[in-house]
């Protein structure tokens, strides 16, 4: 029997390692499953899928010029049911890792001034002037916003309001 490449065959394992299985075909060629190639699923123990004289349905990875067959039992398994997509607009090639769900920008959480903790952190591009003058301006922006939250009534040490309702 000749295998091919990306060709499914019917084997016995007829050996089991700590790192894989053998698998013999019909015509006395033996190839190697990987232990990542054993089941969809993370194998710690071969011996916990797979037992010595099984008849396994195998896809053949690559053959070497050595002759090394590699094998895979989990890509040998028909493809699970596809899910339906629910999503508008069509999917999109992301690093050729197949189709993805095309992704669009969450919208921005409401801001409710005068609230401790609702603000939003604005990136101010001021390339003019010093380190250490935009360090100033960050500590001076820093020290307002902490006496803002210091005033509303939060307790910075435990994370709950002066007012009551916070654990002491």
């Amino acid at each position: 029997m000749q295998l091919e490449v990306g060709e499914i065959y019917e084997g016995k394992v007829t050996g089991i390692t700590k790192f894989g299985a053998f698998v013999t075909f019909e015509g006395g060629q033996t190839g190697m499953v990987h232990i990542s190639e054993v089941a969809p699923t993370f194998v710690n123990e071969i011996k916990d899928f797979l037992t010595e004289g099984q008849d396994v349905k195998v896809k053949v990875l690559s053959i070497s010029d050595e002759g090394k067959i590699s094998l895979s039992i989990k890509k040998a398994l028909p493809e699970p049911p596809r899910r339906p997509h629910h999503h508008d607009g069509p999917p999109h090639r992301d690093n050729d890792r197949g189709l993805k769900q095309q992704r669009r920008p969450r919208p921005a959480p409401p801001v409710n001034p005068g609230r401790p903790g609702d603000f939003e952190w604005q990136s101010r591009r001021n390339d003019s002037g010093s380190f250490e003058d935009m360090m100033s301006r960050f500590k001076q922006t820093s020290d307002e916003k902490m006496s803002d939250l210091k005033r509303s009534g939060v307790d910075l040490r435990k994370g709950s309001t002066r007012r009551g309702g916070g654990q002491r």
